[in-house]
């Protein structure tokens, strides 16, 4: 029953005898919403012990595996001028294919016959390295001749002194003979000259006596100077062998010093055949680098350098161009609090930019549009963006990835990390808190039994 006083006039009025006001006022709404109320709170409830995945969210973007897959570009080693272009932006080259013709900046290499020039000196070179060898060759014999004739000579000398020797020894023998008989003729000649003073003997004994001991003293005399000639002998032998001796030493001497510099010229022309072997093997080698070859089959991204003509320095990049074969993979980047996180083989959902996906990131299994990988490698150095990035490899044993992807499109990644009931899950999101830390099975596993051991 419901009072209205809509004007000085009050009356009761019934509002349930209408009908607008019986479909308002007899039915009991708030029965169903209670109900409803508790149906909903027993579904949140369960809701709240359902099994949540955590896990770390990363963009990235595919990139390929290994690093000589990735996008790169052609430089030249040496400085040059674009001449002739055989590709055009898209095209498929294969591994050794001309991509373009430079031609020569450097005055010192414009020259078409420079390699062909420098190796007629090469050869000119070899050959006097040759005569060079053989003048060493004809010392070296020259040396050992001498060493022969030397010995030789001075044997011969110390012979001669010898004999001078063993003749001063004759000599002396002689002389002592000699000086005997001379003795002797003179005791004769004396007792003579007594026995004809006393008359016993004749004058012409005592002449002959005479005779002979004058001429046992003339007989001395010769034989002093034979002795004394002998010792002179002696002295001019000692001279002789010291003056061979001087004089093949000298040339000896004369003939090493030729010898070291027959060798020194030697070494001299080697070192500049060696240079310029390595000239003649460097001017090949440039004149191959005039033509800028594909290293791997591939197609050509963008012509860095396009224009005829145009000039560039050594090591400047000319082209790019995108390996053929490749096998892709996703580089994620992550924050530096979420890296202990990360392992290697931990499995990770992608999602490719352009490719539609419906994602729940704590029920992987119910997601529609990711792609399974894992992790194959993480950076031990942050990145310029102040993140660390993480190398994700395809998952062999899930869906393969679609074919349309490309190099360089933008991903995101979820790592997937430890199980937990959705109301830790909230309750953690609510504090701010970080995932669990926790490793997996396999590391588990390993550290378990190095603790045992």
């Amino acid at each position: 029953m419901l009072n209205i006083s809509s004007n000085p006039v009050s009356k009761n009025i019934d509002l349930t005898k209408f009908k607008s006001g019986e479909d308002i006022f007899t039915k009991e709404y708030h029965k169903r919403f209670r109900k409803f109320l508790l149906v909903f709170s027993a579904i949140i409830f369960v809701i709240l012990f359902l099994p949540w995945t955590q896990n770390i969210t990363g963009k990235g973007n595919v990139t390929t595996l290994k690093p000589n897959q990735r996008p790169q570009t052609l430089q030249s080693q040496i400085p040059g001028r674009i001449e002739e272009w055989f590709v055009q932006e898209g095209d498929f080259v294969k591994k050794g294919d001309t991509i373009l013709r430079i031609s020569e900046v450097k005055s010192d290499y414009f020259d078409n016959r420079l390699a062909e020039r420098t190796q007629d000196q090469l050869d000119v070179k070899t050959l006097s390295v040759g005569a060079y060898d053989n003048k060493v060759k004809a010392l070296k014999s020259q040396i050992s001749a001498l060493q022969r004739e030397r010995i030789l000579k001075l044997e011969q000398a110390k012979n001669k002194l010898m004999q001078s020797k063993l003749k001063v020894k004759s000599d002396s023998i002689d002389l002592e003979a000699i000086k005997i008989k001379s003795d002797i003729a003179k005791i004769q000649f004396d007792r003579a000259v007594s026995l004809q003073k006393e008359g016993l003997k004749a004058v012409k004994d005592v002449e002959e006596k005479r005779a002979k001991y004058q001429e046992a003293t003339a007989k001395l005399i010769s034989q002093q100077n034979k002795y004394l000639t002998s010792q002179n002998n002696i002295i001019n032998a000692d001279l002789n062998i010291s003056t061979l001796k001087a004089t093949y030493d000298d040339k000896l001497s004369k003939t090493r010093s030729n010898l070291f510099t027959a060798e020194s010229a030697s070494l001299d022309t080697r070192a500049q055949v060696s240079k310029l072997e390595t000239n003649v093997a460097n001017y090949t080698k440039r004149s191959s680098l005039l033509y800028i070859t594909a290293p791997l089959d591939g197609y050509i991204n963008k012509a860095i350098k396009s224009g005829i003509g145009e000039t560039f320095k050594g090591g400047e990049q000319l082209v790019g161009i995108m390996p053929a074969d490749y096998q892709l993979a996703v580089e994620m980047f992550v924050r530096p609090i979420d890296l202990p996180l990360i392992h290697i083989g931990e499995d990770v959902r992608v999602q490719f930019d352009g490719w539609p996906a419906i994602v729940f990131s704590g029920w992987p299994n119910v997601s529609y549009g990711t792609y399974g990988a894992k992790v194959v490698a993480i950076e031990n150095f942050i990145s310029d963006n102040g993140k660390y990035r993480v190398l994700l490899a395809p998952n062999a044993a899930q869906v393969d990835w679609p074919e349309a992807i490309r190099v360089g499109s933008g991903t995101k990644a979820i790592a997937l990390l430890d199980n937990v009931p959705i109301w830790f899950e909230l309750w953690r999101q609510i504090n701010s808190f970080p995932p669990n830390f926790y490793q997996p099975e396999n590391k588990k596993d390993a550290s378990s039994s190095k603790k045992k051991k």
